[in-house]
Order: structure tokens, then sequence, then C-alpha cells
């Protein structure tokens, strides 16, 4: 090398690091009753998405703001140094975690308003109409829960104890049916969300929000989930304050009736939140031709699970399990709305046959591909089948994880239960007049879990149970069903 060539400080070279953008990790989607609350609508068609941006690379790294846990005996230290028996000690601690709840859930909506929706309205990132639909009836929630703070601040003594919950929540608890709508709101405001984020703006804006110290690295929709996951917390909240509770203290009778109130209005939430996720899906699903039409479908008023599932080739589905009937489709985009086409003839559940596949039963598809294929690859494989005359079907379908495939088959086998004993129940009240089954009230309704889970998406989901991807083989099934392997197996314990 000649010794006059000219060589670049290397600080200079290296700085250029800066310019790369960190990889993205997809977020552990949540796994939700509803198997899939947290709907994904990420597009890898728009890599400008992850495009760097400099200020976010240059600058230094902000510190985050964290939200320090209290306890009452450390905010109140008056109480503790007097002599309190132990259990009422944990009744004050689980009040006050109550009141110190409602002061951060008014703290974290009033934030989703003011750095979220406020600015990208006043900077015309959304349309008032998409904000409006996002955001929901976010704003009328606020009240409700400022008036619980402030009965349950003026109930607390000058020591910093509180001598009765129970009234305040009795009379305060009814308010909370006013959730349903946004509740019910949700999954449309996620999807429509999730569709957003394709464009730069906003995207740059959410980004810019999430590194920023107050969102304590929390994105927006983590934010307008936090009433639905307070609303589920009540029973548990309430519970632990009746724990603690004397069965001579007045409280307790009071308390056992507020966990009434809210598990009802809870399970009422639940099962018009089920039915509203119901609804949006069968709007969206595209039907090649007319013969797809299933009356099962439009009968449907509860989504039992759905998500992607893969086949044997690779292929992506997006799988949906209704009451009745199994829906398989493709995931694709319709007058800029992600839609679900067919992919083909529903399956009814009552003639679905289930069958638990073992790691590496499954041959992929392509001689070249089965032959260089590794382990994970042929892992978690379950198949359903279906005949009816001279329509068959065999799907070969593969979760994403161990988990996820035990929630399909859980959920699939619950599914043929229900019918089953609705079918049984109809014939018995047809021969011999009323007929209760002992075991359907010991099932728990499922509109209860689908609440519950649907955060906890996911997320974003979400854990909706976001599976893998489904999709058939034609010419196996043809070989399938010639030589009869698949109707040979079906789930013992259905």
């Amino acid at each position: 090398e000649p010794s006059n060539k000219r060589v670049k400080p290397l600080s200079r070279v290296t700085s250029l690091a800066n310019l790369i953008p960190p990889v993205k990790t997809t977020p552990l989607k949540r796994f939700s009753q509803t198997l899939q609350r947290s709907i994904s609508f990420r597009s890898e068609s728009r890599p400008d998405i992850l495009t760097p941006r400099p200020w976010s690379r240059n600058a230094a790294p902000s510190s985050t703001k964290r939200r320090d846990s209290k306890l009452w005996s450390e905010t109140f230290d008056v109480c503790v140094n007097q002599m309190l028996p132990s259990k009422e000690i944990k009744r004050q601690e689980a009040i006050f975690e109550l009141s110190q709840g409602e002061e951060d859930l008014i703290e974290d909506l009033k934030l989703a308003k003011k750095a979220y929706h406020d600015p990208m309205l006043k900077l015309s990132i959304m349309t008032e109409q998409e904000l409006n639909q996002i955001f929901g009836t976010l704003d009328s929630l606020i009240p409700l829960h400022e008036e619980l703070l402030s009965q349950l601040r003026d109930a607390r003594k000058p020591d910093g104890s509180t001598e009765h919950v129970g009234p305040i929540l009795v009379g305060w608890l009814p308010c909370l049916s006013s959730y349903d709508s946004y509740c019910s709101n949700q999954v449309a405001a996620k999807a429509l969300l999730d569709h957003k984020k394709q464009d730069h703006r906003v995207q740059d804006f959410l980004q810019r929000c999430l590194e920023s110290p107050f969102s304590r690295k929390l994105d927006l929709w983590n934010f307008l989930d936090i009433p639905r996951s307070r609303l589920v917390k009540y029973p548990l909240l309430l519970r632990e304050i009746l724990r603690h509770t004397p069965n001579d203290n007045p409280d307790q009778q009071h308390l056992e009736e507020a966990i009434n109130i809210i598990q009802g209005i809870v399970a009422e939430i639940n099962t018009k939140t089920g039915e509203s996720e119901c609804r949006y899906y069968k709007e969206r699903l595209l039907y090649l031709e007319e013969g797809q039409k299933d009356s099962l479908i439009d009968s449907s008023r509860v989504l039992c699970c759905h998500g992607e599932l893969k086949n044997n080739r690779g292929v992506k589905l997006h799988v949906f399990l209704f009451q009745e009937v199994l829906v398989i489709t493709r995931a694709v985009t319709h007058n800029e709305q992600l839609c679900y086409q067919l992919y083909r003839q529903p399956i009814p559940v009552k003639d679905l046959l289930l069958e638990d596949l073992q790691d590496g039963e499954v041959r992929l598809g392509g001689s070249l591909r089965g032959a260089f294929s590794n382990n994970e690859r042929i892992k978690n494989f379950f198949r359903v089948s279906f005949k009816n005359g001279s329509q068959s079907q065999t799907h070969s379908l593969q979760a994403n994880d161990t988990f996820n495939k035990q929630q399909w088959l859980n959920c699939i086998r619950q599914a043929k239960e229900t019918v089953q004993c609705a079918a049984g129940q109809a014939g018995v009240l047809d021969s011999e007049g009323p007929f209760l089954n002992p075991t359907s009230e010991n099932r728990e309704p499922q509109g209860e879990t689908k609440l519950e889970q649907m955060d906890q998406s996911d997320s974003e989901s979400d854990c909706s149970m976001d599976t893998s991807e489904v999709s058939l083989d034609c010419e196996r099934m043809e070989q399938t069903d010639s030589s009869g392997g698949n109707s040979r197996h079906i789930e013992s314990d259905v």
C-alpha cells in the first residue's frame, strides 16, 4: 500500500453503526380463550416502516419513567407503629391497592388522550373519525374512576386506615356496565390501529412515543387495553379484601354483594364482546362461490378461537372455529382492509374428525423439502378431516408451538362436545320432554374467559390464539381419502 493513501479515521467508520436500525423482534403473543384477541395486521410488503430515523439513533438514550409500587404500611407509618393484627394490616394493604390502582388507571387514561389522541389529531396524522374509532368511549371512563377514587379517599381516616369499603363498592360498581361499548369496540379498534401503522407518519409518531420516558416502554395499544385489564381484575381485588375481613365485620356482607355484582357485569360484557368479535370476523369473510356460504356461519354468535396455522406445505392460512363450524381461509387485502377468503368448504363441527399427530409423523410437501427439513418443521401438527358423501377434506395443520397446538385441540374437542350435548338434549326433549344435562352446569361459560384473555393480549392476538397457519395439500388429501387412513381416528375423550 502506498504510504500516501488517505485513510478514514476509525471513529468515523464506526459511527456508521448509528445508521443501522436495531433488529425488531415481535413481542410474545398473548394467548386468550378467544385464542386471538390481539389482531396482527403487520405488512411485510412495507419495509419503509422500519427505516432508520436519525433522531432516534443519534440521541442519547432517555431514562424510562417507572411507576413505583406503594404499600399502605410504607405510606402511612403511623399505623404500622400501632399494635394492629397482621390480618388487619393485610386488609388495609388490599384496600390501599384498590385505591392506588384507580389512581394509576386515571393517570394512564389521561396520558393516552394527552400524549396520543390530541397530538395525532392536531398534526393530522389521523382523522377525527379514525381516532374516535380507535379510542372509542375512553373519555367517558375517566369520570367513573375519579368518582370511586374520591369516595375511597373520603372514607380514609386521618391515620390512613379505612374502616368500610363495601357500601361504596356496592353503590359504584353498577356504573361499570357502561364498559360494554368500550370493550365491544376493541376488536375493530385494534384492527384499524394495526392497519394505520402501515402509514409511515403514524408508525414514526408511535415509535417516538414508545422511546419517550413517559410511555414506560408501553405502546399505544397497551394504554387502550388498560381499562379492560382493570375490569377483569376487580373480582380478584375484592376477594382479597374479603379474605382479610373478619366474619363479624359488617363489611363482609357488602363485599360479597359487590363481588356478585362485578361478576355479573364482567360476564355480561364478555358475552357482548364475544358477539361483537364474532360479528366482526363474519363480516370480513369473502366467498369465492355461492356454495361456500353456510347457514352455520350465519347463525354463529361465538367465535371459539382463531389464528394462523400452517399445512404440511408451509402454506399460511387463517382458521376460524365458530360454535358449530370450522372455516379455513386465506388472509387477503380487499378495499384496503384485511379480509379472509375461504380456502375450502366450511366443515361442520359435528362431522369433524380430530387427530393428534406425533412429532415427525407428518411428511412435508415436496421431496427435496422433506429430505432437508429439520426437526422443528415437523413438530406440533394435528389433523382435521371431514367426509360426507362425495365431499371430503383432510388438513394437516401445524401450530407455532406445543402450547398453541394443545389449545387448538382443547377448543375443537370442547366445540364437538358442546354440539353433541346440544344434539343429545334436543333428542331427549323431542322424545321425553324437558331434560337437564347435569354436565352443562359445571362448564365454565365461554364468555367469561374471553375478556380475561383478550389482553393479558395481545397485544396483541391476543394470546388470541395466534397460532401458525393452515392449508391443504389436495393431492395428499386424495391419497389419504383413498386409503381411508384418516377416517379411523377420532379423539377418544371427545
